[in-house]
C-alpha cells in the first residue's frame, strides 16, 4: 500500500513538472495566434485565436525570414560539426593519453570556463577585424569551433566509458591514434556526442549578441538578429514578434525530440553491452 501511494505521488509530481515545463511553449503558441491588444487583455485568454496566419504574414513582409533561417541553419550546423570533432578529439586525448603538462593544461581549460564570455567580445572583434572577417560567417563559425565545456564533458565521459584495455587491444592490432579515436572511441562516445551536438546547435541557433556585433549585411543576418529588427522604436507589434519567435523555436523542439530519443537509445544500448 505504501509503495502504491509513493508511486502515485511520483506520477503526480512528474505530471505537474511536465505541465510546468510545457506551459511556456503552449503560452507562446497561444499568443502567436492573438492580436497585440488581446495579448494585453485581462483576464488573459488561454485558448488559441485566429490571427496566426496574419501575424506570420507580417513577419514575412518585414524580414527575410527564410534567408535568415538558412543563414542560421548553416552557421549552427557548421559550428556543431566542428565542435563535435575538435572537442571529442581533445576530450578523448585528455582522458586516455599521457603527455607533458596535461594536468596544467586541463586546469587552464577549466579556468577559461569561469570567465564571462562578454569579456572577450572586444578582443574577439579586434581579431576578426584584423583577419578581415567582419561581416562574414567565418567570424561566427571559426572562433567557436572548440569550447572548454565540450572538452570537459567528453573527457569526463570518455574517462569512465572507454576501457583502456580496449585501446590496448587496438594498439596490439596496429591501430594508430586516429584509428583508435575514430573506430574505438567514437562509437562508445555517441551518447555524449548526441548531448553535446544538441547543446551546441541550440546555443548557436539562439546566439544573438555576437552575430549582432559582427554582421553588417542584412542578407547575412541570423534569425535572432533578424527577429530583433521587428521591434519598433516607438510601437512594437508583439503578436508579430511572438509569431516570429514561435517559428524560430519549432526547429529546436523537433531537434530536441529527435536527439533525446537518440540519446536514450544510445544509453540503453550501452547499458545492454556492459
Amino acid at each position: 500500500m505504501v509503495k502504491r501511494k509513493s508511486s502515485i505521488l511520483l506520477y503526480i509530481g512528474l505530471i505537474v513538472g511536465l505541465i510546468v515545463s510545457i506551459f511556456p511553449f503552449y503560452w507562446l503558441a497561444v499568443m502567436a495566434t492573438r492580436t497585440t491588444a488581446e495579448i494585453y487583455s485581462f483576464p488573459p485568454k488561454f485558448w488559441f485565436g485566429t490571427q496566426f496566419i496574419s501575424n506570420v504574414t507580417r513577419v514575412f513582409e518585414n524580414i527575410d525570414f527564410f534567408g535568415a533561417f538558412l543563414n542560421t541553419l548553416f552557421v549552427a550546423c557548421c559550428s556543431t560539426l566542428l565542435v563535435l570533432f575538435f572537442d571529442s578529439l581533445a576530450g578523448f586525448t585528455f582522458a586516455k593519453f599521457k603527455f607533458p603538462g596535461k594536468k596544467w593544461l586541463f586546469v587552464l581549460l577549466l579556468a577559461t570556463m569561469m570567465a564571462p564570455s562578454q569579456l572577450s567580445l572586444v578582443p574577439s572583434f579586434v581579431i576578426m577585424a584584423k583577419f578581415g572577417w567582419v561581416g562574414s560567417f567565418k567570424a561566427l563559425i571559426i572562433p567557436g569551433m572548440a569550447n572548454a565545456f565540450g572538452i570537459f564533458w567528453i573527457r569526463q565521459y570518455a574517462e569512465e566509458s572507454v576501457p583502456s584495455e580496449l585501446l590496448d587491444a587496438g594498439r596490439i592490432d596496429g591501430c594508430g591514434f586516429f584509428r583508435l579515436y575514430w573506430n574505438v572511441a567514437i562509437p562508445i562516445l555517441r551518447p555524449a556526442l548526441s548531448f553535446l551536438g544538441a547543446f551546441t546547435f541550440i546555443g548557436s541557433w539562439n546566439d544573438y549578441l555576437w552575430p549582432l556585433i559582427i554582421l553588417n549585411d542584412e542578407r547575412k543576418f541570423t534569425l535572432q538578429v533578424a527577429l530583433s529588427s521587428l521591434n519598433g522604436i516607438y510601437v512594437t507589434d508583439y503578436a508579430m514578434v511572438i509569431a516570429g519567435t514561435l517559428l524560430a523555436v519549432i526547429p529546436l523542439i523537433i531537434l530536441f525530440l529527435f536527439v533525446s530519443k537518440q540519446f536514450i537509445s544510445d544509453i540503453a544500448a550501452g547499458a545492454i553491452k556492459s
